[in-house]
């Protein structure tokens, strides 16, 4: 069995930063972790890959495309089917060790993970190859502590949930860069209440118009009741730790390994004697 991290969310939520703390995480720990750079629009990151989407192909390469002329986001959606259409490239790139644990950098389009079927494919290529994935949702902290914000974050989560069917889990990342006034909101939202958010925008004209379409999106939230966020400190060892744990329970990293035996020397007959 292998185990992957398929790590998602808009532009800007910290994926490539979320990567790089993960492995030096496991480096400390003496584990190996493996980070693929799926992003053919990437221009940096701090982390070497162990595979880079853009040896197969880039953005500019779709962009530039006579026949196709593609804009930055018809761009990523072709290199993205077209890393899929060449699954051997990647499954070369990946090899084939058993306990490999691997962590997929994604593009920033959330189009790609809330309802088009390119990633679907890419889960189910992944899973032929024997891995077991946890699919990772990053959301900004600082654009979640506004009550209709959080809400369409939620949705939006929601969607990739349903979209990709599996295990997953939803992450708020720059929480190091919050105010200690912000903070303190923040249990409003780790474990949302669609009631206690919608009291927050009372008094807002535009909400007050549209409260009821409001009220009916909390409604779907709290009727599906999965969507639940860990808060993610990147300067917090304890906080990087404790999702590293959850996400390893998710997929049961280490539950198939062997147990370990010791061999006992066999008692001496002088041992014996005493």
């Amino acid at each position: 069995m292998r185990y992957a991290q398929l790590v998602m969310g808009p532009a800007g939520s910290g994926k490539s930063t979320y990567c790089s703390i993960m492995q030096q995480h496991a480096a400390a720990s003496k584990k190996t972790v493996d980070v693929v750079n799926l992003d053919p629009a990437a221009e940096y990151f701090d982390y070497e890959p162990l595979a880079d989407i853009r040896d197969l192909i880039q953005l500019d390469d779709a962009m530039e495309d006579e026949e196709f002329n593609f804009g930055p986001n018809g761009g990523l959606v072709f290199c993205m089917e077209y890393l899929v259409e060449n699954a051997t490239w990647l499954a070369e790139k990946l090899g084939d060790t058993d306990d490999d644990y691997i962590i997929f950098d994604c593009p920033g389009q959330i189009e790609l993970y809330t309802h088009m079927t390119v990633i679907r494919e890419l889960i189910s290529m992944l899973q032929k190859l024997n891995f077991r994935i946890c699919g990772i949702f990053l959301m900004d902290v600082q654009f979640m502590i506004d009550a209709s914000k959080f809400l369409s974050g939620t949705l939006a989560a929601l969607s990739v949930m349903i979209n990709l069917e599996i295990p997953h889990i939803n992450i708020l990342s720059k929480m190091d860069l919050l105010s200690k006034s912000a903070r303190k909101k923040l249990d409003n939202y780790t474990d949302p209440d669609p009631h206690s958010l919608l009291a927050d925008t009372e008094g807002d004209p535009w909400n007050e118009r549209y409260r009821s379409l409001t009220e009916t999106l909390g409604k779907v939230i709290a009727d599906y009741s999965l969507v639940r966020f860990l808060p993610l400190n990147i300067k917090d060892e304890e906080s990087i730790t404790d999702i590293k744990v959850t996400i390893d329970n998710t997929i049961q990293y280490g539950e198939d390994a062997d147990v370990k035996t010791r061999d006992f020397d066999e008692p001496c007959e002088d041992d014996d004697n005493e």
